[in-house]
């Protein structure tokens, strides 16, 4: 082991969209922050989809930057079509999507790292974590691959796909965590030795063509909105080249040829023991279990302006090659592809996410926190929304350390005012056994989580943390100011159109207007979930003193270690009775 060079207030372990943010943050609050990640050149990578946003996923890119991320600033750089979805539904379940040149947008990513004051960065592997036994177990360092030891107060922990990472095509697997790149060994048997449960998950992408093998005539042409909304609250306009993708389906002729080699997927033949997600499966598996379709829906979506690839969404499989090639070129349009990557399988550890607080700090080593698919989730959103607030929370963790406090005041997000809240919540709380995904249908409290008031819910908690300025603070409370006037305008001269108002603004406050009622019932059940979570519970209460507990209740408490009476009413199979004995007795 060589000596250490130099120590950190924070280190991020993996440059993937969770770190980007986790190290950001931590450096732009004043803190030495280092990222060690296994390839430089692939920080910001876009793995599998080539888009940012979609349903709740958007809101999220938005929240991420009403609080000082980095995220929406990014694909407002690189994106190359824009849609708002939902756009005949409620505003409550609209949400932006943009398709993102994704050779672009991780330069954009890696540049932001690069050019950040108080960030270093370091190509490396993490092997294992140092603790030092105190009170309390606190972290003390990390240890690389090449055997260099890094001190450092807190660390986040944001390793993808690559933590103990094999993917498989057919019978072929290997040890990544991508296709061509190395998986991360080592710091998953580091993790269980310092007592951590650990599981494992499953996800897959599809198949890359050459998109000048591709006969687009026989595909539903889908172009981009031509209002292009910025993700950013800080951008007026996006001037971008904007490209269309394409819509197309499977057939029966597809379906016969997986059916035919369905033994030959490593899924089926029992080589993979993760977890998939429901929600997003693979082609093998819509064709097995949705054996009434005759078609299943694919997209052909652009990756980038600089490259001839095009990623087929809808087709992910980790079928052999052969197999792949065989049932792609049967559906119209791809007689003639030239596929250049497979889909395939990738299985990942990752830790049981009831081990943390909804700080995102574990609760087994102070200091030590974790972010994105290490927690079980799935998506580039979710990943970044967490290390956003994992790094933000390491950073006051290690002021309140250098300030010689036991405790600290951590940014907490909850279900009435971020998706970021109810994600950390629902996983903390929950725990899950499948790739976590945002979907609107899990906020309780959805009309209050509109994309477009993300900047009102957020930006003062960015602004107390130090990531967001006076000015942009300023900006928001005049926005908030002006809204309130065209309600009362609204409400007292019926009929009447925008009057010198800005167009955005006037139409937030038409949909505040239309949806009064709603929002006020909403607010209404809100104001009861705060009366739960005023209720707070110390990490180390002991539920032994409560008299009349059953011992369900007491041993999930116990292991959840909820923070508050409302996170403690969410836990599954927890009593209503034991609830309100718990509350009696906080009282």
């Amino acid at each position: 082991m060589k000596e250490p060079i130099e120590s950190y207030d924070v280190a991020i372990v993996g440059g993937g969209h969770a770190g980007i943010e986790a190290a950001l943050a931590a450096s732009r609050m004043n803190l030495k922050t280092i990222l060690i990640t296994q390839s430089i050149s692939n920080i910001g990578v876009l793995s599998c989809n080539p888009s940012i946003g979609g349903i709740s996923k958007g809101n999220i890119v938005r929240e991420i930057d009403a609080l000082g991320g980095e995220m929406g600033k990014i694909i407002d750089k690189a994106m190359i079509q824009f849609r708002l979805l939902n756009k005949s539904r409620g505003p409550a379940v609209q949400a932006p999507r943009s398709q993102a040149d994704k050779n672009y947008y991780a330069s954009i990513a890696r540049q932001s790292l690069e050019t950040q004051e108080n960030l270093s960065l370091l190509q490396d592997t993490i092997v294992d974590i140092q603790v030092e036994e105190k009170e309390k177990t606190y972290l003390k360092a990390l240890l690389t691959e090449r055997g260099r030891l890094i001190p450092c107060r807190a660390a986040v922990l944001t390793t993808g796909t690559f933590m103990g990472g094999k993917i498989f095509i057919g019978q072929f697997d290997a040890p990544n965590g991508r296709l061509g790149e190395l998986g991360a060994y080592g710091l998953t048997e580091s993790l269980q030795k310092l007592g951590f449960k650990i599981g494992r998950l499953k996800t897959g992408t599809p198949q890359r063509v050459l998109k000048c093998s591709i006969d687009f005539s026989k595909f539903e042409i889908q172009k981009g909105d031509e209002t292009i909304i910025p993700f950013s609250f800080d951008n007026e306009k996006i001037e971008r080249p904007m490209v269309p993708c394409y819509l197309g389906y499977t057939n029966e002729k597809t379906h016969e040829i997986i059916r035919e080699n369905i033994l030959k997927s490593p899924l089926y033949a029992g080589k993979i023991s993760g977890v998939g997600a429901r929600y997003c499966p693979s082609l093998e598996d819509k064709v097995m279990r949705f054996a009434e379709r005759d078609k299943h829906q694919i997209f052909i979506e652009p990756e980038s302006l600089d490259s001839n690839e095009m990623y087929i969404n809808g087709v992910s499989s980790s079928l052999p090659e052969d197999v792949q090639d065989a049932f792609l070129r049967t559906i119209p349009g791809f007689e003639h592809a030239k596929v250049t990557r497979p889909g395939y399988a990738v299985e990942y550890d990752f830790i049981e996410p009831t081990q943390l607080y909804p700080s995102l700090e574990t609760k087994k080593v102070v200091g030590l926190f974790s972010a994105g698919q290490i927690n079980g989730t799935s998506g580039y959103e979710e990943a970044a929304g967490q290390g956003l607030v994992a790094g933000v929370n390491a950073a006051l963790r290690v002021k309140a350390m250098q300030k010689k406090q036991v405790e600290y005041e951590p940014l907490f997000l909850g279900r009435d005012e971020a998706y970021i809240g109810v994600m950390i919540d629902d996983l903390v709380t929950l725990g899950t056994k499948e790739p976590y995904r945002m979907f609107t249908a899990r906020a309780e409290y959805r009309m209050n989580l509109r994309h477009d008031t993300a900047n009102e819910r957020l930006c003062e908690k960015g602004f107390k943390v130090g990531l967001k300025t006076k000015a942009q603070l300023d900006a928001v409370e005049e926005k908030k100011a002006l809204k309130k006037e065209i309600l009362s305008l609204l409400k007292t001269k019926r009929g009447v159109q925008n009057p010198g108002y800005e167009k955005r603004i006037w139409e937030e406050a038409e949909i505040d207007y239309k949806y009064e009622h709603y929002i006020l019932k909403q607010e209404k059940r809100v104001e009861k979930l705060k009366k739960m979570e005023h209720f707070s519970i110390a990490a180390d209460f002991d539920y032994s003193k409560i008299v009349g507990l059953s011992n369900e209740s007491r041993q999930k408490l116990e292991e959840i270690r909820p923070t508050s009476l409302g996170q403690a009413g969410r836990i599954s199979g927890i009593r209503s009775s034991d609830i309100m004995l718990l509350m009696i007795y906080l009282k």
